[in-house]
């Protein structure tokens, strides 16, 4: 750990403690920042970057304990080490230090091994916390927030949670001819091109409620719940659609022409897989039949299933007569809707 990295600022009232303080962090290679009023160091906080911060519980004016809690107010500062520096008299306050927002304490006289120590422990501990805020963002973007739950919950007991059977909507999508397209096109060009479009997708599910399930090669799996799941899951398809014939015949870009299959019904959602390697996903009839109608698609059409038609009648969509399909996997005939 390099103390060089890092700015502590010191807030006493009295010039001497200020000053010895001020030494033994020096000496261990911290930037130093010095306030005798909490007023000023307020200021100094808002003005600077501060790593961590020792206070005296009485100033004048602004006093420690109200100090602390305005620099626990201010968002950059809400996990940052604030250590109070205490007499034995004041001993007494430790309970309202706390109350505060205050991290740790420190008596007087003050031990430098003791000093040092606290300051780069809490320091330490808060970089932790912030390098794992920012796996946790990353994170965001390549596992669905449902699954994320599932994740902390699992951590939090060491017990995968029971799978759970829900009425869902399910949304596929992928690419017409991308097999042949990918023979003919550089690698480099189609990856951007297929990045773009399934990247409007994940937009787009995420805006009418769904959730990413997983990526399918050149397409997605998406799933919606609620209220409204078979309403949002067509609203999403159709502006899939309408996003995506935009993007079409744009220069230096092959064109990536999209076909959509959904279905409703009951899923089981849980853990799939080993202990080693698990995938939290849904399972269920609804699911092939999802798939199937989405290959079954033409480029650039939306096919949905008699649930879906039924569960929207009183929504202002339109339906072509339906077609009776014999889907592989399904014994008996499925009739078919286009969604236009």
């Amino acid at each position: 750990m390099q103390n060089d990295n890092y700015t502590i600022l010191v807030a006493d009232d009295d010039r001497t403690t200020r000053n010895v303080l001020a030494s033994l962090l020096e000496n261990d290679g911290f930037n130093v920042e010095l306030a005798d009023r909490g007023e000023k160091c307020l200021f100094l906080a808002l003005e600077k970057d501060i790593d961590a911060f020792l206070v005296d519980i009485r100033m004048p004016g602004l006093g420690g304990l109200e100090l602390c809690r305005k620099l626990r107010a201010h968002d950059r500062y809400r996990i940052t080490p604030i250590i109070f520096i205490t007499a034995l008299e004041e001993e007494e306050m430790l309970a309202a230090v706390f109350d505060a927002g205050a991290t740790d304490f420190i008596a007087k006289p003050i031990n430098p091994v003791v000093l040092k120590a606290r300051l780069q422990g809490h320091i330490q501990k808060v970089e932790y916390y912030l390098e794992m805020e920012r796996v946790r963002r990353y994170l965001n973007r390549y596992v669905s927030p449902r699954t994320q739950r599932m994740v902390e919950a699992y951590a939090t007991t060491d017990e995968l949670p029971v799978p759970e059977r829900r009425e869902v909507c399910i949304m596929f999508s992928d690419v017409r001819g991308f097999t042949a397209l990918s023979r003919r096109t550089e690698p480099e060009v189609l990856f951007n091109s297929l990045n773009r479009l399934l990247a409007m997708q994940v937009d787009m599910v995420y805006h009418y409620g769904g959730y990413i399930d997983k990526f399918s090669g050149d397409g997605i799996m998406a799933i919606f719940d609620g209220d409204h799941k078979a309403h949002s899951a067509c609203r999403c398809a159709l502006e899939i659609l309408h996003q995506a014939s935009g993007m079409q015949g744009v220069a230096d870009q092959p064109s990536l022409p999209v076909a959509i299959g959904i279905d409703m019904g009951p899923v089981l959602i849980g853990n799939i897989g080993s202990q080693e390697h698990l995938d939290y996903s849904a399972v269920g009839q609804s699911v092939n039949l999802a798939s199937r109608l989405c290959s079954n698609a033409e480029s650039m059409t939306i096919e949905v299933s008699g649930s879906v038609v039924a569960e929207t009648a009183d929504e202002s969509f339109r339906f072509s007569a339906p077609v009776s399909v014999n889907i592989r996997g399904i014994s008996e005939p499925v009739s078919i809707y286009r969604l236009q």
